[in-house]
């Protein structure tokens, strides 16, 4: 019942060229198709620079991606090194010092 049918489309074209005329439908749709074209460049240009910002923050916290041998589930090649953390000074109370003392 709601399905698009051939006569339906013909008669939307003909609305369209009594509507606009048949000379500004061809500028209408280059204009239309320039559009997407600029936003389809922009949604480009847009993945590229949070790529580009993804790897900055990458190389900035030094991280690196797992080798592809772990990726695919296989045995990772050797058990990775990590810093030990820094040793903490034991806090030493003011007020404990002057009484032993």
């Amino acid at each position: 019942m709601g399905a698009l049918r051939p006569w339906h489309i013909a008669v939307l074209v003909v609305v369209l060229i009594l509507l606009f005329g048949a000379k500004r439908l061809p500028d209408a749709a280059r204009s239309l198709g320039r559009s997407l074209r600029i936003i389809k460049a922009e949604t480009k240009s847009l993945h590229d620079d949070d790529r580009d910002l993804a790897e900055k923050a990458d190389a900035q916290t030094g991280y690196q991606p797992l080798p592809p041998q772990v990726q695919q589930g296989q045995p990772y090649p050797q058990q990775p090194t990590y810093p030990a953390p820094p040793q903490q000074q034991p806090v030493v109370d003011p007020v404990q010092r002057t009484r032993d003392n």
